[in-house]
């Protein structure tokens, strides 16, 4: 994008801007932890981790100088979950393809969750070797689905087992 208005973007900027931003900013909305946590997630996963894990506990703690008892941030509980689908996970659409690209922290053993995509329930289970896709039996149409590069159309009742990093896969139908 920025070659198209012809502004000059070095390889470093990305990691500049980031360490730039760390070093100014007070945290003091629990959506900034969220915000830092995506940033970081491909760069700097302990980084990210950490404040993935102080956004979780703001509604649990008092990390917010006592707004707990005023109730829990909705924006940071959705926030929380959708960096574990969108960002851990890797889920995107992207022309009538449901793409994964997940990377979970080591400290996260396993993630599941449901998705809905084009009609079709699709069962989804990370852990940081493998990805498990099981789509709920039915009348939808089949769907394109990209992991890693590898695309794979997947009917109803299908499901779809992974070997993350090794382009393994097993795909089985009903």
């Amino acid at each position: 994008m920025f070659g198209r208005i012809v502004y000059p973007f070095p390889p470093d900027m990305v990691p500049r801007t980031i360490k730039y931003y760390l070093a100014r900013t007070s945290h003091g909305s629990t959506l900034s932890r969220l915000a830092h946590s995506w940033v970081l997630a491909r760069s700097d996963r302990k980084q990210s981790w950490e404040h993935f894990t102080q956004a979780l506990e703001c509604d649990r703690g008092e990390t917010q100088g006592g707004a707990t008892r005023e109730g829990v941030h909705l924006g940071a509980m959705a926030g929380t979950s959708d960096m574990v689908l969108r960002c851990y996970g890797g889920v995107e659409t992207n022309k009538n393809i449901l793409w994964l690209h997940p990377l979970l922290p080591r400290e996260l053993k396993r993630a599941s969750f449901q998705l809905s995509f084009r009609g079709q329930s699709i069962s989804v289970t990370l852990t940081p070797e493998k990805l498990f896709l099981k789509l709920a039996v039915g009348k939808a149409a089949p769907i394109h689905i990209n992991v890693e590069g590898q695309e794979h159309v997947l009917g109803p009742g299908d499901s779809l087992t992974m070997v993350l990093g090794r382009r393994e896969s097993t795909l089985t139908h009903p």
